[in-house]
Protein backbone atom coordinates (compact mmCIF):
# COMPACT_ATOMS: atom_id res chain seq x y z
CA UNK A 1 0.00 0.00 0.00
CA UNK A 2 1.19 3.77 -1.03
CA UNK A 3 1.57 5.23 2.36
CA UNK A 4 1.77 8.69 0.73
CA UNK A 5 -1.76 7.72 -0.49
CA UNK A 6 -3.39 9.46 2.74
CA UNK A 7 -1.17 12.80 2.51
CA UNK A 8 -3.54 15.79 -0.15
CA UNK A 9 0.07 16.97 -1.27
CA UNK A 10 0.08 13.87 -3.20
CA UNK A 11 -2.25 15.00 -5.74
CA UNK A 12 -0.68 17.79 -6.38
CA UNK A 13 3.35 16.08 -6.37
CA UNK A 14 2.50 12.65 -7.17
CA UNK A 15 5.11 10.21 -6.11
CA UNK A 16 7.37 8.45 -8.69
CA UNK A 17 8.91 6.24 -5.78
CA UNK A 18 6.73 6.76 -2.98
CA UNK A 19 8.92 4.24 -0.97
CA UNK A 20 12.11 7.09 -1.02
CA UNK A 21 11.60 10.07 1.47
CA UNK A 22 9.34 13.05 -0.09
CA UNK A 23 11.18 16.56 -0.11
CA UNK A 24 8.98 19.53 -1.03
CA UNK A 25 11.75 22.25 -1.51
CA UNK A 26 13.17 25.08 -3.30
CA UNK A 27 16.43 25.62 -3.44
CA UNK A 28 16.84 29.02 -0.99
CA UNK A 29 18.79 29.19 2.01
CA UNK A 30 16.33 27.07 4.25
CA UNK A 31 15.40 24.56 1.49
CA UNK A 32 18.87 23.51 0.65
CA UNK A 33 19.26 22.87 4.14
CA UNK A 34 17.78 19.43 4.04
CA UNK A 35 18.84 18.73 0.57
CA UNK A 36 22.50 19.01 1.13
CA UNK A 37 21.23 16.96 4.62
CA UNK A 38 19.67 13.91 2.51
CA UNK A 39 23.09 14.25 0.05
CA UNK A 40 25.18 13.78 2.67
CA UNK A 41 23.35 11.32 4.32
CA UNK A 42 22.49 9.29 1.30
CA UNK A 43 19.35 8.63 1.59
CA UNK A 44 17.05 8.10 -0.90
CA UNK A 45 14.44 10.57 -1.40
CA UNK A 46 12.71 12.40 -3.90
CA UNK A 47 12.22 16.20 -4.30
CA UNK A 48 9.25 18.33 -5.75
CA UNK A 49 9.74 21.71 -6.56
CA UNK A 50 7.13 24.38 -5.11
CA UNK A 51 7.49 27.32 -7.11
CA UNK A 52 6.82 30.78 -5.59
CA UNK A 53 6.38 32.15 -8.78
CA UNK A 54 3.29 30.06 -9.04
CA UNK A 55 2.52 30.41 -5.36
CA UNK A 56 2.97 26.58 -5.04
CA UNK A 57 3.34 27.58 -0.88
CA UNK A 58 -0.06 28.58 -0.51
CA UNK A 59 -2.12 25.73 -2.20
CA UNK A 60 -4.04 23.64 -0.11
CA UNK A 61 -2.12 20.66 -0.99
CA UNK A 62 1.24 22.28 0.15
CA UNK A 63 -0.81 24.09 3.19
CA UNK A 64 -2.33 20.84 4.32
CA UNK A 65 1.53 19.99 4.58
CA UNK A 66 2.47 22.94 6.41
CA UNK A 67 0.13 25.77 7.32
CA UNK A 68 2.59 27.92 8.10
CA UNK A 69 2.85 27.98 3.89
CA UNK A 70 7.35 27.77 4.02
CA UNK A 71 9.51 25.48 2.83
CA UNK A 72 11.32 23.42 3.00
CA UNK A 73 8.87 20.15 4.10
CA UNK A 74 9.25 16.58 4.17
CA UNK A 75 7.21 13.26 4.14
CA UNK A 76 9.35 9.84 5.04
CA UNK A 77 6.85 7.30 4.76
CA UNK A 78 9.18 5.17 6.43
CA UNK A 79 8.93 6.83 10.09
CA UNK A 80 9.17 6.02 13.57
CA UNK A 81 7.52 2.56 13.96
CA UNK A 82 7.26 2.47 10.36
CA UNK A 83 4.39 4.80 10.14
CA UNK A 84 4.51 7.97 7.71
CA UNK A 85 5.59 11.57 9.10
CA UNK A 86 5.29 14.74 8.02
CA UNK A 87 7.52 17.39 9.18
CA UNK A 88 7.78 20.88 8.39
CA UNK A 89 10.52 23.72 9.93
CA UNK A 90 13.79 23.11 8.20
CA UNK A 91 16.07 22.87 11.70
CA UNK A 92 13.57 19.89 13.03
CA UNK A 93 13.94 18.57 9.86
CA UNK A 94 17.93 18.17 10.16
CA UNK A 95 17.39 17.09 14.07
CA UNK A 96 14.98 14.40 12.71
CA UNK A 97 17.45 13.21 9.51
CA UNK A 98 20.04 13.13 12.15
CA UNK A 99 18.70 10.94 14.86
CA UNK A 100 16.93 8.54 12.17
CA UNK A 101 20.79 7.56 10.80
CA UNK A 102 22.98 8.55 13.53
CA UNK A 103 24.61 10.99 11.62
CA UNK A 104 25.84 14.84 11.87
CA UNK A 105 25.11 14.62 15.16
CA UNK A 106 26.39 13.73 18.22
CA UNK A 107 25.47 10.97 20.50
CA UNK A 108 27.40 11.88 23.27
CA UNK A 109 24.64 14.47 25.18
CA UNK A 110 27.16 17.62 26.50
CA UNK A 111 27.93 17.75 22.24
CA UNK A 112 24.84 17.14 21.51
CA UNK A 113 23.41 19.66 22.94
CA UNK A 114 26.06 22.09 22.18
CA UNK A 115 25.76 21.69 18.41
CA UNK A 116 21.79 22.28 19.29
CA UNK A 117 22.73 25.60 20.54
CA UNK A 118 24.51 26.62 17.33
CA UNK A 119 21.74 25.15 15.33
CA UNK A 120 18.88 27.54 17.37
CA UNK A 121 21.61 30.34 16.97
CA UNK A 122 21.17 29.96 12.77
CA UNK A 123 17.49 29.32 13.09
CA UNK A 124 16.93 32.49 15.69
CA UNK A 125 19.47 35.15 14.60
CA UNK A 126 21.55 34.37 11.24
CA UNK A 127 18.75 33.29 9.32
CA UNK A 128 16.03 36.16 10.13
CA UNK A 129 18.56 39.01 10.48
CA UNK A 130 20.34 38.10 7.17
CA UNK A 131 16.26 37.51 5.55
CA UNK A 132 16.06 41.48 6.28
CA UNK A 133 19.61 42.45 4.96
CA UNK A 134 18.83 40.99 1.78
CA UNK A 135 15.07 42.40 1.44
CA UNK A 136 16.73 46.43 2.55
CA UNK A 137 19.76 45.49 0.50
CA UNK A 138 18.30 43.85 -2.75
CA UNK A 139 14.55 44.08 -3.22
CA UNK A 140 12.10 46.78 -2.00
CA UNK A 141 14.09 48.11 0.32
CA UNK A 142 16.15 50.33 -1.94
CA UNK A 143 13.66 52.86 -2.78
CA UNK A 144 13.30 53.74 1.17
CA UNK A 145 15.18 56.80 1.64
CA UNK A 146 15.60 56.22 5.41
CA UNK A 147 17.90 53.78 5.33
CA UNK A 148 17.69 53.28 9.28
CA UNK A 149 16.10 49.87 8.93
CA UNK A 150 18.46 48.74 6.83
CA UNK A 151 21.58 49.97 8.88
CA UNK A 152 20.14 48.34 11.70
CA UNK A 153 19.60 44.79 10.65
CA UNK A 154 23.44 45.04 8.66
CA UNK A 155 24.82 45.86 11.85
CA UNK A 156 23.00 42.69 13.80
CA UNK A 157 23.96 41.02 10.53
CA UNK A 158 27.72 41.83 11.79
CA UNK A 159 27.46 41.23 15.08
CA UNK A 160 26.44 37.59 13.85
CA UNK A 161 29.21 37.36 12.39
CA UNK A 162 31.54 38.22 14.56
CA UNK A 163 30.01 35.48 17.08
CA UNK A 164 30.59 33.25 14.61
CA UNK A 165 33.83 34.54 13.83
CA UNK A 166 35.12 34.15 16.69
CA UNK A 167 33.36 30.55 17.60
CA UNK A 168 35.88 29.15 14.20
CA UNK A 169 39.19 30.65 15.47
CA UNK A 170 41.27 27.20 15.29
CA UNK A 171 38.38 25.02 14.69
CA UNK A 172 37.17 23.43 11.29
CA UNK A 173 33.71 23.39 11.85
CA UNK A 174 31.57 25.07 14.26
CA UNK A 175 31.87 21.86 16.15
CA UNK A 176 36.00 21.45 15.76
CA UNK A 177 36.70 18.58 13.50
CA UNK A 178 33.47 17.23 13.55
CA UNK A 179 31.07 18.59 10.57
CA UNK A 180 27.52 18.61 12.54
CA UNK A 181 23.90 19.93 11.48
CA UNK A 182 25.01 23.38 12.68
CA UNK A 183 27.32 23.75 9.73
CA UNK A 184 24.66 22.75 7.32
CA UNK A 185 22.36 25.14 8.92
CA UNK A 186 24.87 27.91 8.80
CA UNK A 187 26.73 28.03 5.68
CA UNK A 188 23.90 28.54 3.00
CA UNK A 189 23.05 32.06 4.88
CA UNK A 190 26.67 33.07 4.76
CA UNK A 191 26.59 31.77 1.08
CA UNK A 192 23.52 33.80 0.21
CA UNK A 193 24.37 36.97 2.18
CA UNK A 194 27.32 37.31 -0.35
CA UNK A 195 26.12 35.95 -3.36
CA UNK A 196 22.41 36.47 -3.89
CA UNK A 197 21.72 39.69 -1.60
CA UNK A 198 24.86 41.04 -2.43
CA UNK A 199 25.76 42.08 0.86
CA UNK A 200 28.83 41.04 1.22
CA UNK A 201 30.37 44.54 1.36
CA UNK A 202 27.58 45.78 3.23
CA UNK A 203 28.27 44.17 6.42
CA UNK A 204 32.40 44.16 5.91
CA UNK A 205 32.67 40.22 4.83
CA UNK A 206 36.26 40.64 4.23
CA UNK A 207 36.79 41.29 8.36
CA UNK A 208 35.83 37.64 9.11
CA UNK A 209 38.35 35.79 7.44
CA UNK A 210 37.36 32.61 9.43
CA UNK A 211 33.75 32.42 8.32
CA UNK A 212 34.80 33.01 5.20
CA UNK A 213 37.55 29.83 5.10
CA UNK A 214 35.21 27.46 6.40
CA UNK A 215 32.40 28.71 3.89
CA UNK A 216 34.77 27.78 1.44
CA UNK A 217 35.30 24.28 2.79
CA UNK A 218 31.78 23.94 2.81
CA UNK A 219 30.48 24.86 -0.65
CA UNK A 220 33.72 22.56 -2.25
CA UNK A 221 32.06 19.38 -0.49
CA UNK A 222 30.66 17.22 -3.22
CA UNK A 223 26.92 16.52 -1.36
CA UNK A 224 26.96 20.44 -0.86
CA UNK A 225 27.25 21.00 -4.76
CA UNK A 226 24.43 18.12 -5.20
CA UNK A 227 22.54 19.84 -2.64
CA UNK A 228 22.60 23.65 -3.59
CA UNK A 229 20.89 22.80 -6.84
CA UNK A 230 17.84 20.76 -5.51
CA UNK A 231 14.75 20.91 -6.44
CA UNK A 232 16.18 21.96 -10.37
Amino acid sequence: MNALAAFPINSKWPAQHPERLQLYSLPTPNGVKVSIMLEELGLPYEAHKVSFETQDQLSPEFLSLNPNNKIPAIIDPNGPSGQPLALFESGAILIYLAEKTSQLLSEDPATRYETLQWLMFQMAGIGPMFGQVGFFNKFAGKAYEDKRPRDRYAAESRRLLDVLEKRLLGRTWIMGDEYSIADIATFPWIRNLIGFYESGDLVGIADFPNVLRVLDGFVARPAVIRGLNIPA
